[in-house]
């Protein structure tokens, strides 16, 4: 656990406005100071493991919130993880960059698919006037 002082300086340090205590940023930023703590804690003590679960779970909280941010504020995610140097920040963005050109192949496929139909219902449509045409 953080002691107040040190837990202060980190909010003043990544607070978003003058009265910030508890935004994205500032969370974050709290929850990596104290997986720092955690984890020296137990390169000594390798055996405690209630102290390890307690870690996954900060770090499980800290992913969820950068997640959020990310969604919300791209700028200011960068902006963190870069201060931070967080190492699942820079996986984050590959992974996102992933799915959303993975998203854009799937939409640019539907969209030739649905042109292909358009395509063909008109050539459908021109070949069923000319046999009309035939016809008369």
């Amino acid at each position: 656990m953080l002691d107040k002082k040190s837990k202060q300086k980190i909010i003043n340090k990544f607070k978003v406005h003058e009265t910030d205590t508890g935004s994205s940023q500032v969370q974050i930023a709290i929850l990596t100071e104290e997986i720092k703590q955690l984890s020296n804690h137990l390169k000594q003590h390798k055996n405690d493991h209630s102290s390890r679960r307690g870690l996954l779970k900060k770090v499980s909280e800290r992913r969820r919130l950068l997640k959020y941010l990310q969604k919300e504020d791209a700028s200011g995610f960068d902006k963190l993880a870069k201060e931070l140097k967080l190492k699942i920040a820079k996986k984050m963005i590959e992974v996102e960059t992933e799915r959303q050109r993975l998203e854009d192949e799937i939409i640019a496929k539907q969209e030739l698919k649905a042109e292909a139909a358009e395509a063909a219902e008109e050539e459908r449509v021109e070949e069923n006037h000319k046999n009309k045409e035939d016809e008369e």
